[in-house]
């Protein structure tokens, strides 16, 4: 594939990225590629128009594009980055079915830019979940074209680093927040900060177990306050914590309601908790009361869709 495609273009096959989904185990004919590779390389295109039609060719079960590009300063140096991204099953922070290619035109050493790339996908991209399950395809890569006119990043003090670290932070999170919101038939956003944990690793643990519960998400998904799942999730996470300083809020854009302290019951509105509930942004807070380390994860609700989705897949 990688030849064929290097052959039209006049460009070494080493140079180009081959990334695919699709049913694990089954041959993939290369004919069809081959094939349509003349006519897909007279439609390359960098005008927006062109990542547009990237973003929407890369799609599969998704329900919407996932895009983003931001601009920012390196000293007098006007910089730019982007990205675009697929996935909406299969997805947990060890692989997932995900495709996500980002583009910048900073100009950085290669092995600055792995270690940051790394950093960053630890933040973002290994913090979502959809269903808990992996895949075969992940991929995750990041070109600079170095055109902005720089000078060249080479190591964490050089100036620039920082500021590219921040956009990049940013078009990362923001792919992988749209990624977990758009799973196979998910209807909300969850979003699970664990706060003021011992260890920010710990931290993340927790953060993923509450995501990835399958009994969180269905309580998510019928507007159900059942906090009571919420511990139950940090609970087998297999980390060292104070059950009875454990506080829980259940937050949206219709309102906080506190749901849990001390590791028990509060007494809280049923009605109000579910209004809150229903909205399509959910943040499950969670308050340790043993340290000062956060993390934050995001993962989605599980509905009767993602069934029917993935129960006739190859159909």
């Amino acid at each position: 594939m990688c030849k064929a495609l290097a052959d039209h273009l006049k460009i070494n096959e080493n140079d180009i990225i081959v990334a695919s989904t699709g049913v694990i185990g089954m041959p993939l004919p290369l004919e069809p590629i081959i094939n349509g590779i003349p006519t897909l390389c007279e439609q390359l295109d960098s005008s927006p128009e062109g990542s547009f039609s990237a973003s929407m060719a890369i799609m599969t079960t998704d329900t919407r594009r996932k895009e983003i590009a931001a601009e920012f300063m390196i000293g007098e140096h006007k910089c730019r980055i982007g990205g675009i991204a697929k996935g909406s099953g299969m997805i947990s922070p060890n692989m997932a079915t995900m495709l996500a290619f980002v583009t910048t035109d900073i100009s950085i050493d290669s092995g600055v830019l792995q270690v940051l790339l790394k950093k960053v996908a630890d933040k973002s991209f290994n913090m979502i979940s959809v269903d808990g399950d992996t895949s075969t395809n992940d991929t995750l890569t990041v070109m600079a074209s170095g055109l902005s006119g720089n000078a060249e990043i080479k190591s964490e003090s050089d100036l620039g680093y920082a500021e590219f670290q921040q956009a990049l932070l940013y078009v990362c999170t923001y792919l992988a927040k749209h990624m977990a919101a758009d799973g196979e038939g998910a209807t909300k956003l969850i979003e699970c900060r664990i706060r003021n944990c011992d260890s920010e690793n710990k931290a993340k643990i927790l953060a993923k177990s509450v995501i990835n519960s399958p009994l969180v998400k269905t309580a998510m998904y019928g507007a159900d306050a059942n906090w009571g799942r919420v511990l139950c999730a940090l609970g087998y996470a297999g980390q060292d914590i104070d059950a009875q300083k454990i506080e829980v809020n259940f937050i949206s854009n219709a309102g906080e309601i506190n749901v849990c302290k001390n590791g028990g019951n509060v007494g809280f509105s049923e009605e109000k908790a579910k209004e809150i509930l229903l909205r399509d942004n959910i943040i499950i807070d969670v308050d340790l009361h043993i340290g000062d380390k956060n993390a934050t994860a995001w993962g989605c609700d599980l509905s009767y869709e993602y069934v029917r989705i993935n129960g006739d897949y190859r159909s």
